[in-house]
């Protein structure tokens, strides 16, 4: 999945991963950063150059991350959906539609993350 790409649409993929893997043995901070990242580009508009600078602002400090419980559902889209699209344009949609797919699985978490990112994405 390389490629030059200014705004960093790969972090798309970092939390769209994070955010469909979560539980058991996952840390809170991994759901918590995947939930954030996804917010911020899915409903701010954030690039994923814009997102890893919010993750690495949030990195400063600790947090006491709550115990994520993750969605009880089968996707219909994974990451070998994504890497199965033809390169460039097709793989950029079928990403975004992977990451828009997790971000809504996980809407019983959504006043948390707004909450939370009130202070970052205003």
């Amino acid at each position: 999945m390389s490629k030059n790409d200014p705004d960093f649409i790969h972090q798309l993929a970092v939390d769209a991963y994070g955010a469909q893997h979560t539980g058991g043995v996952t840390r809170s901070i991994t759901t918590a950063f995947a939930l954030i990242g996804l917010y911020l580009s899915i409903e701010c508009g954030y690039t994923g150059r814009q997102v890893q600078k919010a993750h690495m602002k949030l990195a400063e400090r600790r947090y006491d991350w709550p115990r994520f419980e993750p969605p009880h559902q089968t996707y219909s889209l994974t990451v070998f959906d994504v890497l199965r699209a033809e390169p460039g344009k097709k793989r950029d949609e079928m990403l975004k539609a992977w990451a828009e797919e997790v971000w809504k699985s996980w809407e019983h978490y959504y006043d948390w993350v707004r909450t939370f990112c009130h202070p970052i994405a205003t």
